[in-house]
């Protein structure tokens, strides 16, 4: 038999890595990992009012809506199989004040739109944030004074929100204010009030990012915001601290942690669920969600293509779960796929 050995399997000793990607069956029998619509958290925004619809301008195709039409898109969400949704309000700008008082009524917009979701949808997991941005007419996270976000009295109103909103419905508390010992606190308000139920899901890395910007225009704080949030949000360039404040949490009692930006922090998720061994999940911010709308609409990129890649990119990187805008989108994607 004639030897039909080449200089190219003597150079790689006889491995050739394209073995299992020349078909499509074997490329799908040896798929690492995989993006269902198990992974997707979809957030969305209420407004008051009723029938509204109101598009955002820096998120093509997210709308901001009130509690009715929320409850509709929750049903449409639970019929495509997604598993939760993380919502957040626009509240009146009358409503805010310095202390973000608003977050304590019990029937506030918020606490409102988790009870009208869970009575019209009740298999359909509600994820609600206690920070303050929304409710401060300052648009930070915490109490400010002086010049300063106050730590620990932010806390005992964090504490006190996260009580009413469990009172309304909410399956998952997820703190992203930064706030030091926050965590440990709401566990045990929670508790103390019979909610040990509730689940937290800890912004355990919530960066100073610049991708926020959108969202702030979702909720309108963009124009509010004295200063930055340098002092309270991890600053970019520091993963070891991060990793230090998500230990934190895990000794506090956080069931799930989350990293915020997503994409540019994928290392960060990585080092976490190998630290730690909890849930993960990944944020996929208004930023990363309006570039790649933007590029896709200037014809840059595929949009398709490249919402589907960053998502699986999370799960390459240890995610168990994805906060993204393009939730629906994606799963209508994959139950054509199915």
């Amino acid at each position: 038999m004639q030897d039909k050995t080449h200089q190219v399997d003597e150079v790689t000793g006889n491995r050739r890595m394209r073995r299992l990607r020349k078909a499509d069956w074997q490329r799908r029998m040896v798929q690492e990992n995989r993006l269902t619509v198990d992974d997707l958290i979809w957030p969305i925004f209420i407004v008051p009012g009723s029938g509204i619809v109101d598009p955002i301008a820096a998120m093509p195709g997210v709308n901001r809506m009130s509690i009715d039409k929320a409850v509709d898109a929750a049903r449409e969400a639970a019929d495509l199989g997604i598993p939760a949704l993380a919502t957040f309000p626009n509240v009146d700008l009358s409503l805010r004040d310095e202390t973000g008082s608003e977050i304590l009524n019990p029937d506030n917009l918020i606490n409102q739109a988790t009870a009208a979701i869970k009575k019209a949808v009740p298999d359909i997991g509600i994820i609600t944030d206690v920070a303050l941005d929304p409710f401060t007419s300052h648009g930070h996270d915490g109490i400010f004074r002086d010049g300063e976000i106050v730590n620990d009295e932010t806390v005992e109103q964090l504490v006190k929100a996260a009580i009413a909103q469990a009172d309304a419905g909410s399956d998952i508390i997820a703190p992203s204010d930064m706030m030091d010992g926050r965590i440990g606190a709401i566990r045990r308000g929670l508790d103390a009030a019979g909610h040990q139920s509730v689940g937290i899901m800890s912004y355990a890395t919530k960066f100073a990012s610049c991708y926020y910007g959108p969202y702030r225009e979702a909720i309108s704080t963009s124009g509010l915001l004295k200063g930055d949030k340098k002092s309270y949000y991890v600053d970019p360039a520091n993963g070891t601290e991060a990793l230090r404040d998500a230990a934190l949490d895990v000794e506090e009692g956080a069931d799930m942690l989350m990293v915020k930006p997503g994409l540019p922090y994928l290392d960060i998720c990585w080092r976490m669920k190998e630290a730690f061994g909890l849930p993960v999940f990944a944020y996929q911010v208004s930023g990363e969600y309006a570039q790649i709308k933007a590029a896709a609409a200037n014809g840059w990129l595929d949009g398709e293509r490249a919402m589907m890649e960053t998502l699986l990119c999370f799960k390459r990187a240890g995610c168990d779960g994805i906060l993204t805008y393009f939730a629906l989108d994606v799963a209508r994607i994959l139950s054509r796929t199915r």
